[in-house]
Order: structure tokens, then sequence, then C-alpha cells
């Protein structure tokens, strides 16, 4: 018995050794971020953080249901003849109205993000027909499945030079847009630089044709295919550089590959590979566009790829660079050396998912821009600005949503010099360092504790200005603090002051799921000089 006390004393205190141990190597994880030294590891676009303005929401048509309609049958709206995309189930859509672009809270809140780019494309582009007079046709002809009328397009474009967004776009790809032969023809596509040329619009950026690893989905011919990708992309090509040299063509545009072991379905659509359509076009991007959607929502169940509960989690939230790796080497094959741009991203395709609008996806969207500028991604362009659950902005009021807090922080702080923070990320604690924006020689730190139980520490090397997002509540919740003071408009949608709190230098605690942007304006770091 005396040996079996001993044996047992020994054993606790191996456990209680092994404790420390652990405790002292999550310590060292811990260690000074020294914001004087930490190195430059790259830059992004000025326009880094970008949305989209799908092109069905500059027409009117039918986008995706919202989930009260679709639960509940009785909540229904206005009927319309709209198409919806090419395989996909259409109780799951319903009409909206043209978007507003002269709003003055949303040009007002968009504006607040600048410099950014304003993507008006999606699925609906590939067969939306734009009108060659001021009067559009009633229906669209034959071979398209939507009208983009001149004064709506004129908005777009006036919205965009208003809030400082310069348009990235693609075209028509339809049946309506080929000659006898099969091929793409640009006739639309000339008119349609013509009139932006004509109002002083400013295309920076274009895809031939919205994501056509599923470009069934999109409307394209029946029996479409990789070889007349090739032909369609390379008259697009030459007709570019001629019409329009100083736009940037993006490409492929691709969506649903990945190197993770999840994967997202289309309506039981095939996925043309991206390997396939680069080799049939031939080089000839300025950038490697793609898409990311780490799931698809509840909307399109039974393909529902994740859950509200595994927001937080890693395997989550590296979905990310999964699919950034996947289209990484596809541009490193056919592609070397060109800029990456995500062109569309958010929490789940089919509109996003109920928490979408909520602080629990803020961490998906704030750590999504930090791992991918720091990967070297240049442009990300979320979807939506507006539209649906993923959108930042409510699509009745334009009131902000979480997310669109964490976009203003970002705008407001993050400079286009990313750091290495000097911390690896792990389970609870991801962090993220670039230049003060504006502010030579500045550092911020971006700090995210996952965690729903426990804090985090950081130690800084300097005193700092600190800015935590928190929830009201819970992760549920819609309402989110700055610093503990709920965020609001004001009188005439006045943003709120963004005000810092003072911290000193050493151990900074991170409350549990809360997102910090720490601001060192006097670090003196020559990467940011």
């Amino acid at each position: 018995m005396k040996q079996l006390k001993t044996t047992i004393k020994s054993t606790l205190a191996l456990t209680v050794l092994a404790a420390s141990i652990c405790q002292a190597q999550s310590a060292a994880q811990t260690d000074t971020v020294s914001v004087e030294t930490l190195r430059r590891v790259g830059t992004v676009d000025e326009h880094f953080q970008s949305y989209n303005v799908e092109m069905l929401e500059v027409t009117g048509g039918k986008f995706w249901k919202p989930y009260a309609a679709i639960k509940n049958p009785s909540v229904t709206e206005k009927a319309d003849s709209g198409s919806t995309p090419s395989g996909m189930d259409p109780s799951l859509y319903a009409y909206r109205a043209p978007l507003d672009l002269t709003n003055p809270r949303l040009r007002h809140l968009a504006a607040a993000l600048a410099p950014a780019y304003v993507r008006a494309s999606g699925t609906w582009a590939n067969n939306t027909y734009f009108a060659e007079s001021e009067t559009p046709p009633s229906a669209p002809p034959t071979g398209f499945n939507g009208v983009l009328s001149q004064q709506q397009w004129k908005g777009l474009i006036e919205f965009s030079n208003a809030v400082d967004a310069p348009i990235v776009t693609s075209f028509a790809t339809g049946p309506g847009v080929r000659n006898d032969k099969g091929v793409w023809s640009p006739e639309q596509a000339q008119h349609f630089l013509t009139y932006t040329q004509s109002l002083g619009g400013h295309i920076a950026a274009a895809e031939f044709m919205n994501e056509p690893t599923v470009a069934a989905m999109g409307g394209a011919p029946a029996g479409y295919d990789a070889s007349a990708y090739g032909k369609d992309f390379k008259v697009f090509h030459t007709f570019m550089r001629k019409a329009a040299p100083k736009i940037l063509i993006l490409g492929p545009g691709s969506v649903g590959e990945s190197d993770g072991a999840w994967g997202v379905g289309y309506g039981g659509l095939s996925i043309i590979a991206t390997a396939d359509l680069l080799k049939a076009a031939g080089p000839g991007v300025d950038a490697f566009s793609y898409h990311h959607y780490g799931a698809v929502s509840q909307r399109c169940a039974p393909m529902a790829q994740t859950t509200e509960q595994a927001a937080l989690s890693e395997e989550w939230l590296t979905r990310t660079d999964q699919t950034l790796s996947f289209y990484q080497k596809q541009r490193d094959t056919f592609e070397p050396g060109k800029p990456m741009w995500l062109t569309e991203v958010a929490d789940a395709a089919c509109g996003g998912n109920p928490w979408a609008a909520t602080f629990r996806d803020t961490f998906r969207y704030i750590d999504q821009l930090g791992r991918l500028a720091k990967q070297g991604v240049q442009v990300v362009a979320h979807n939506t600005l507006v539209a649906s659950d993923y959108g930042l902005l409510d699509e009745n009021t334009f009131a902000p949503k979480p997310n669109y807090w964490g976009a203003l922080l970002w705008s407001k702080f993050m400079g286009s010099t990313v750091l290495d923070s000097g911390i690896e990320n792990r389970a609870g604690l991801h962090t993220y360092a670039q230049c003060m924006k504006g502010t030579p020689g500045g550092v911020v730190v971006l700090a995210i504790n996952t965690d729903v139980k426990n804090s985090q520490t950081i130690d800084l090397s300097q005193a700092s200005q600190r800015y935590t997002l928190a929830s009201t509540s819970d992760l549920a919740s819609k309402n989110v603090a700055l610093n503990g003071k709920e965020l609001s408009l004001g009188a005439n949608d006045e943003l709120p002051q963004l005000s810092g709190a003072q911290t000193a230098a050493g151990n900074v605690k991170l409350e549990p799921t809360t997102i910090t942007f720490l601001t060192l304006p006097k670090a003196n770091n020559k990467a940011c000089l």
C-alpha cells in the first residue's frame, strides 16, 4: 500500500510538472510583439477591402429569398418573371427591386470604406442584355435572361464615382452574344464600354465570365466546356487589349475547388476544372481571380457544409487558406507571378447563412482579411455590400450589420504594407500586423480571440490605442460595442466616433470572443516609413 501511495504521489507530481511545462510553453507563445522591428512580408492593393453589388441588384430580379419567406410560404414578395440560375431550385429565389444607389445613407456608409472596388457582376451578369438605347426593351432579347438599362448602369457609375469605388465587372457570355459558329462576339461588350466611357465611368478591371467552372449555372450554351472557353477568352483578350487597354483583365474567376477535404456542391452541376480552362485559354490575365465559399447556406440544404457552432473553429477559418492554396498552384502553373484577386467571398454561397448577419460571422470576415493579406492576395471583394444575409448592410434599411463595423475599423487603420506579427496563429488566438494607414512609421496589431471561454494575452513593446469589438450580449447578437460602447448611427446617419482606449506597454489582455485593433502610431517601424 505504501508503495502504491508513493506511485500515486509520483504520478500526480509528474502530472503537475507536465501541466507547468504546457503553461510555460503557452506563455512562450505570447512573446513580446516588438512593433519597432516587425518585418515586411508584402503589400496589398489600396482597394484591398472591396465589395460586390450584384448585377441583379442593379437591374432588379430574382435573388435569394429571405429565410422568413422560405420557412413561412405566406410571407410572399412581388412576383416576377425573372430567371434563376440553371440547376438551382427556383423556389429559393424572390423578386428584388433595383437597388436605390442614390440613397444618402447607402452612399455615406459605402464612402466610409473608401478606397474600394465595387464589383458589379455575379451569375446573372452572364446573360444580361445591355440596352442599346435610352428606352430598354420590355423583355430580354432572345438568348438573354435580363436587361440592364442605360439609366441603371449610369446609376452604378454615379455611385462608383460618389463613393470612391472604381468598378470591377464582367460581360454577357451566354447564347445571346455568340456568332453563327457559337463563339463569343464582342458587339455587346463594345457598346457597354463605349457608354461607360462616355459618362466618365472608371472600370478598373474585368473578368470575361462570372465563374466559368460552373458555366452551366451561369447560362452558358449547352455543352459548354473548357475548349469553348479557351476560344472565347482568346477573342475577349484581343478585343480588350484593343478597345480598353487600361482595364486590367482578371481571370478565370473560378469557384468550387480547394485543397481541403470539404467541398461545395452547386446543384449537382459538374465543375469544369480550372486547369483545363487555363490550358485552353493560354496566358493573358493581368491578375488571377477566384472565388471562395467555404460552404453553401442552409437555403441550399442538403448541401450545407457548416454549422453555427463551427463558425469560430480552426477547421472553418482555415478553409480560406485551402481554397487559396489550390488556386495559387493554378496561378503558379499557368500565370506565374500574377497577383491574386479574390473577387467574390462570403460566409456561404446561396445568400449566406442566418448567422452571417450576426457578430458570430465578424470573426470569419476580419480573420479572412488578415490571413489573405499576409499571403499576398491583393483584393478581397465581399459578397455583398447590401443584398441578402451576407450583406454588410441591411438590405431594407441599409443599417450597418456587425461585419460593417469590422470593415470600418479595417478601412480606418490597416495600411497597404503587411507585416509579420511574430506570433503564429493557434486555436483561440490569431494575430496579424500591418502598417498604420496614413501614419508613417505606425503599426497596427490585430488580435482576434476566438475562444468562447478563455482570455488570451499578447505582449506589446509599446503603449497603444486599443479598439476592441465585442457583442453587446452574445455571438448571435446583431449589436456590437467598441470598447464597451454600442455602435450605432447618429443624427443624419453620422458614423460614431471611433475612440481608442490608452493601453500601456506590456501584457494586453484579450477577453473571450473579441476582435481588437491595437494602433501604435509611434512604432517607428522602418518598413512603414
